[in-house]
């Protein structure tokens, strides 16, 4: 399982610093999409650079992993990207979903290996 982890680890990093780095430098042509709420929904992060943000909420945790340092807090920092990239593909390209599914199990993977370190996350505490 060790290995397994330590795989996942290096594809999540290896695959959000490349199309991280691309949402910060653009190096990938897009060819223009056809008319749809997924076309629309794209032109507004880029028109707003909110595509800036998103870039760099990829590129950094996943140099964290690559580097194997602070790896719960990459885990953290990717996890509500990655529920963005599941919910944008399944609202408005389905297409998308296998590899979404993928970047989830390598997700898991890499936390059953830190779990201990969200332990404290999900201790119940007492109400006085």
């Amino acid at each position: 399982m060790k290995i397994a982890a330590t795989i996942a680890r290096y594809l999540l990093g290896v695959m959000f610093l490349f199309f991280g780095s691309n949402m910060l430098f653009h190096f990938l042509p897009n060819p223009p999409m056809p008319p749809s709420p997924l076309a629309r929904f794209s032109s507004v992060l880029v028109e707003t650079h909110y595509d800036f943000a998103v870039g760099l909420f990829q590129a950094v945790p996943a140099i964290l992993l690559l580097i194997n340092r602070y790896v719960p807090l990459a885990l953290a920092l990717l996890a509500p990207v990655i529920v963005n990239i599941c919910l944008t593909h399944i609202l408005m390209a389905p297409n998308g979903l296998p590899m979404a599914a993928v970047v989830v199990v390598l997700w898991l993977l890499v936390f059953t290996r830190v779990r201990c370190a969200f332990e404290p996350l999900f201790k119940s505490t007492k109400q006085e």
